[in-house]
């Protein structure tokens, strides 16, 4: 019995090594940009607006104001979304060299450019 135990402990762990060492795919910048070209199906801009604003969301969630200085300002009213992701696709378009980066950091730093914080 205890020998079987221990095959099974060792098994377990080769599976867990194994699923540590998968890639996990991202998505990639250019992925994000088809999902978010216009005219787009209902299911791609409710895809492109739940993952560009889970980003943000995130941003902001995750940003500790006391040990980061924010680098995202978005002054109110804030511009309609529509338009930011369509500046977004503009962005990506011109800056063909982020096609296979990470969505989100290109996001980000499109974010980061097209609401600057001003300086205290």
């Amino acid at each position: 019995m205890k020998k079987v135990l221990v095959v099974l402990a060792i098994l377990g762990a080769f599976s867990g090594l194994a699923q540590a060492q998968q890639k996990i795919q991202v998505l990639s910048t250019q992925e994000l940009v088809n999902e978010c070209k216009l005219p787009a199906s209902p299911e791609s801009r409710s895809f492109c607006i739940g993952y560009t604003t889970a980003i943000y969301d995130t941003y902001l969630a995750t940003r500790h104001p006391q040990r980061a200085k924010p680098f995202i300002c978005v002054k109110q009213p804030a511009p309609k979304r529509d338009d930011v992701i369509a500046d977004f696709v503009k962005f990506a378009g011109a800056n063909p060299e982020l096609a296979d980066k990470p969505a989100a950091g290109t996001v980000l730093g499109f974010l980061a450019m097209r609401f600057p914080c001003g300086r205290k």
